[in-house]
């Protein structure tokens, strides 16, 4: 059985695992008092950073899910998200309308990535 690498785990979820190759990372947010853009720019940084400091990159992105408190605001985190994603690299995506864990946030992405051979 391949080894699982935990990183930054807090005693309730880690905020990347990996395991063959591929890395997980929870849900990220942003700023609480942005704006719907601002928040998705918080995100998107520290998904690359995560990504990077996890031996990845947004050319190896596999999946994201984004979550949004209200979907009012999904053109305006589209605008941010399709200015950060590198064409030709963009992964399985899914977009979806939660409540998140305070109504401060307004978008949650999480992000499954491959580690670059």
């Amino acid at each position: 059985m391949s080894k699982i690498v935990r990183k930054n785990g807090n005693g309730r979820y880690s905020e990347a695992v990996i395991h063959n190759g591929i890395i997980y990372i929870s849900g990220q947010v942003g700023d609480p008092s942005g704006s719907v853009a601002d928040q998705t720019r918080d995100i998107l940084a520290a998904l690359e950073e995560i990504l990077a400091e996890n031996g990845s990159d947004k050319e190896h992105m596999l999946s994201a899910a984004v979550y949004m408190a209200d979907m009012s605001g999904v053109s305006e985190m589209n605008k941010v998200w399709d200015s950060w994603v590198i064409p030709g690299f963009e992964p399985a995506r899914v977009c979806c309308q939660a409540p998140l864990v305070s109504p401060a946030y307004k978008v949650e992405i999480t992000l499954v990535a491959a580690v670059k051979e």
